[in-house]
Order: C-alpha cells, then sequence, then structure tokens
C-alpha cells in the first residue's frame, strides 16, 4: 500500500520515514508527493493539517498526509504558534531572541499535528514537546527554530543534539501515534 506525505521539506520526508519504517506493519510504502500549498490562516494546528490534506488528497488522489507544526512561546502568547514557518523566512531565530531580550519566561513548546486523508475520511495525531528558548543559537544540525529550542530536562539544543530530537520531538510523538494508528495497518 502506498501513502503520501505531502511535503515539500526533504527534512520532515527524512523523519518521517525514519519513524514510520520503524513502527509500521504491513506492506506500507510512504512516498513523497511535492506539495506547495497556501495554508489557511487559523490559531489551531488541526484546522490547518485538515485543511491542507483535504487539498492533497484532491491532487494525489491517494491515501495521503500531511504534518504542520509550530512553535509557541508562552511569553509571546504562544507566538509565532501556526505562524511559525512564516515568521521563520521574515526573521529567523535572530528575530525571535530579540523578541525575548531580558525575558525570564523563556518556556515554550512545539507542537505537531498530522492529517491523514484516506479517501472517505480524515484522521489526526498529534505530538507536543515543552521546553524553553535559549539565550542564543547553539548547533548546526537540524533546521528552523532546532537551534534555539532546549526540549524540557535536557541543556542542548535539538541542533546539538539531533539524536535526541529525532527520539522525542513533537514530529517524532505525532508519526509515532500516527504510525501505530490502524490507518498504517495494511490488511491483505
Amino acid at each position: 500500500m502506498d501513502i503520501f506525505f505531502a511535503t515539500s521539506n526533504k527534512n520532515k520526508f527524512a523523519e518521517a520515514l525514519e519513524v514510520i519504517r520503524g513502527e509500521a506493519i504491513g506492506a506500507v510504502s510512504i512516498k513523497q508527493f511535492p506539495f506547495s500549498h497556501n495554508e489557511i490562516r487559523s490559531d489551531s494546528l488541526e484546522d490547518v493539517a485538515r485543511e491542507a490534506v483535504e487539498c492533497a488528497h484532491s491532487q494525489c488522489r491517494g491515501p495521503v498526509f500531511v504534518e504542520d507544526s509550530g512553535l509557541f512561546i508562552n511569553a509571546l502568547n504562544g507566538f509565532p504558534g501556526t505562524y511559525s514557518g512564516w515568521v521563520q523566512k521574515k526573521v529567523g531565530n535572530r528575530g525571535i531572541l530579540k523578541l525575548l531580550y531580558g525575558e525570564k519566561d523563556r518556556s515554550a513548546y512545539f507542537e505537531a499535528c498530522i492529517a491523514y486523508h484516506d479517501g472517505k475520511k480524515i484522521s489526526a495525531f498529534h505530538g507536543r514537546c515543552e521546553g524553553s528558548i535559549a539565550e542564543r543559537e547553539e548547533g548546526t544540525s537540524g533546521f528552523g527554530y532546532d537551534p534555539i529550542f532546549i526540549p524540557a530536562g535536557h541543556s542542548l539544543t535539538f541542533a546539538q543534539s539531533i539524536g535526541l530530537k529525532n527520539k522525542i520531538s513533537h514530529r517524532y510523538l505525532a508519526l509515532l501515534e500516527f504510525s501505530k494508528s490502524n490507518v498504517l495497518r495494511h490488511k491483505d
């Protein structure tokens, strides 16, 4: 059974393959479906993901999933949240660090939502990773906000310990929930 991951992000695709290959049962093959889409504006990751997977399904016409994620910073009232990708392109990690300059509360979390469309219904799967924002960028691995996010209980950013990220991140947790679900239990 072929399932498409609608994303243009090669890093997200590689992470998904690693997790799903280790968890899925049966003859499931994950294929990348290059997908560019103008997201709806919503404060809900699930709403954004559900709308995107409907669009992706209409284009690829097969079982497909999308993943949407965001960085939610408590001192900034959850900003950048669902606008994380746009904010990363506009101000990057340095802009986020400037916004938090002098702020004592650096708590934050990453959240991910996977929406899967099987042709009949849409299912959603979630993952969340608590942590904090570093004082400065650290590390060279990963992408996006990885150099400034320190997961709870750890002292290194995701960019300093990509192996740790791949075991506890929001995306990993959502992919794990998705891969253990019945949707990937192929029946011959």
